[in-house]
């Protein structure tokens, strides 16, 4: 009997990395992603190389050197991670790889912590590379390590689609042996394959379409579609994905017969799909995000000589954004093919829908070293200032006044630039993370400094790439695997890309750090402010503990000073007019430079 264990379905992911024998794994950290390289690299025993790369671009360019050279090799990241490495994946597409090469994309259905919803099956389409879109965590963990071999067998690199469910999702993982590869890798120089200057990429594009249609046929009878015809009705469900869960499970709750087509790779499979139609005389399409099987089946419906209904899109079915679940496809099913719900799903979702929860806007943690930055430069920059940020943790100073934008990863500095080119005269500020910073943020600070842009920049250096998990990056001298390595001098970086003002604070000291933003705000050029404070949450596993803070009730005048710093461990009584400390005080002192009155004091021992 094999073995089983239960699973996070990011961790069965990294076990099928190492089943299919995976030898160089790259990635940059982006929820959902993240725990595949955390797994890998936490393992204390391994024949593989991993790391965390410097971003998305370079993550997959490192994977691709690596299977040019005939090893298995696979790169991670979500899904907006894939517009940064989408430069070489369409070269690369014409070049193709000798080794195995999957690269996993966890897209974000929802938005659960991400800025937009893509479907990165549209990427595979786009990328002419296939795609295999895994249902349950076990199938992901089995397509992973099958990925391999389909990879090397067309010389093309593969898509791999996770999402939000599966990567985050728990489930019995049955395990298989890991390929022991003892292959020695050995790079080939072909200069007509690997140099895509113009004259070569002309030759290579056509093959790379020539070779698309035994793909479709490859994948056509995979045994991660499945078609079941109904003898006896003449309706179709076709779901793709983790869809097809849902699908599934609505089906037997309302015991309804339909023929049944379940898909898990692209191209998609256009001979089930033809059997399916010419069988039913209706149609629903269920899957996330975009209509891509949709529209394929509407394609295909229309060479044939039958009229058939066809739905899936739609308000009243299924929506175009958002996670599905089970009882979205029960509605769906219900309303396309007037199918009766037994179990008055109806009811149920408006008294849910009723129910008056509170709300929880999401805050930084306490303790925050953010937040107190934030404090301070909106202190010297005052409330009409601009605040261009960026994606990290430090998002969430929204609740602070100080973020304005957030585009993309490394956008604030670039979009600060733009608002200043556009003429305008207010002072503006933005706000970078430190990981964040040195994956797109070098550009924007040299093209600051290049074109004479009259804008301060913050970079808030925790300590680690806090928002997907406190993975390690280049400015903490650690690599993926606890290894020491060089660390980068966040100041020396910034005068070499001609930051003539670049001053280091520690944002706890909030006198000095004001004093250091105004000083920044009245220079002229491109100034940079360099906040500096280890990540609470950090710290607290490395063993720092501070004494938490109390107020004497009796010296509060409910000035609500400190209440306006926003942490979460400060909150004031309305009927009696002060303030207090909860349990969730982690020392860092904050407050305490706030009150006029000498009413926090630290805990004694």
């Amino acid at each position: 009997m094999k073995d089983r264990e239960y699973m996070l379905g990011n961790a069965a992911i990294a076990r099928g990395i190492i089943e299919g024998g995976g030898k160089v794994i790259s990635g940059y950290p982006g929820t959902p992603s993240s725990e595949i390289i955390g797994t890998l690299a936490s393992m204390k025993e391994r024949d593989f190389y991993v790391e965390w790369s410097v971003n998305e671009k370079v993550a997959l360019e490192v994977a691709a050197g690596a299977a040019m050279a005939g090893t298995r090799s696979v790169v991670t990241m979500k899904h907006v991670g894939l517009n940064v490495a989408a430069d070489p994946l369409m070269t690369l597409a014409y070049m193709g790889v000798e080794g195995g090469m999957v690269i996993i994309v966890a897209d974000d259905p929802g938005c659960h912590s991400s800025q937009n919803e893509q479907d990165t099956r549209r990427y595979s389409e786009f990328s002419m590379l296939p795609c295999f879109d895994p249902a349950t965590p076990q199938e992901a963990k089995d397509m992973v390590s099958e990925a391999f071999s389909f990879s090397e067998k067309f010389q093309l690199p593969v898509i791999f689609r996770s999402t939000t469910r599966i990567s985050h999702g728990k489930s019995d993982i049955t395990l298989n042996d890991i390929d022991i590869n003892t292959k020695t890798p050995f790079f080939t120089k072909d200069v007509d394959r690997w140099v895509m200057i113009p004259k070569n990429a002309c030759v290579r594009h056509p093959q790379l379409i020539d070779v698309q249609e035994d793909i479709k046929n490859e994948l056509q009878n995979s045994r991660w579609n499945k078609l079941d015809l109904s003898e006896s009705s003449t309706i179709g469900i076709i779901a793709a994905g983790i869809a097809s869960v849902y699908a599934e499970e609505a089906m037997i709750d309302l015991d309804v017969e339909a023929s049944y087509l379940k898909i898990g790779t692209y191209p998609l499979p256009d001979d089930l799909i033809s059997k399916m139609l010419d069988k039913v005389d209706e149609v629903l399409i269920i899957e996330e995000l975009e209509p891509f099987v949709e529209d394929k089946v509407r394609a295909i419906s229309n060479d044939l000589n039958k009229a058939i209904k066809i739905y899936g899109k739609d308000p009243k079915l299924i929506p175009r954004d958002g996670e599905l679940n089970v009882n979205i496809c029960k509605i769906a099913i219900s309303n396309a093919f007037n199918v009766p719900d037994k179990n008055n799903y109806y009811d149920y979702a408006d008294k849910i829908n009723s129910l008056s929860i509170p709300e929880r806007p999401p805050v930084m943690c306490p303790g925050c070293s953010h937040r107190a930055t934030y404090y301070a430069m909106r202190k010297a920059f005052g409330s009409d200032a601009i605040y261009p940020s960026d994606i990290g943790c430090y998002t969430l100073g929204v609740q602070s006044g100080t973020v304005d934008t957030t585009l993309c990863m490394g956008g604030s500095i670039t979009v600060a630039s733009g608002i200043f080119n556009a003429g305008e005269k207010r002072p503006i500020c933005c706000s970078i993370g430190d990981s964040t910073f040195l994956h797109t943020g070098i550009n924007g600070l040299l093209n600051a400094t290049y074109n004479k842009s009259n804008i301060t920049i913050t970079i808030l250096d925790n300590r680690t790439t806090a928002m997907t998990g406190h993975q390690p990056n280049p400015g903490m001298g650690q690599l993926a695997t606890g290894e020491k390595t060089i660390e980068v001098c966040f100041e020396g970086l910034c005068k070499s890309l001609g930051a003539e003002f670049v001053e280091t604070v520690d944002p706890f000291d909030i006198p000095s750090t004001i004093e250091a933003f105004k000083k920044a705000r009245d220079y002229e050029g491109t100034s940079v402010i360099i906040a500096k404070q280890p990540c609470v949450i950090l710290s607290r596993r490395m063993g720092v503990k501070n004494l938490p803070f109390h107020i004497f009730i009796d010296k509060c005048n409910g000035c609500k000073a400190c209440i306006r710093l926003g942490c979460p461990a400060i909150e004031f009584d309305e009927e009696n007019k002060y303030a207090k400390i909860n349990s969730m005080c982690t020392g860092c002192g904050s407050c305490v430079q706030m009150c006029k009155f000498d009413a926090i004091v630290e805990v004694s021992k």
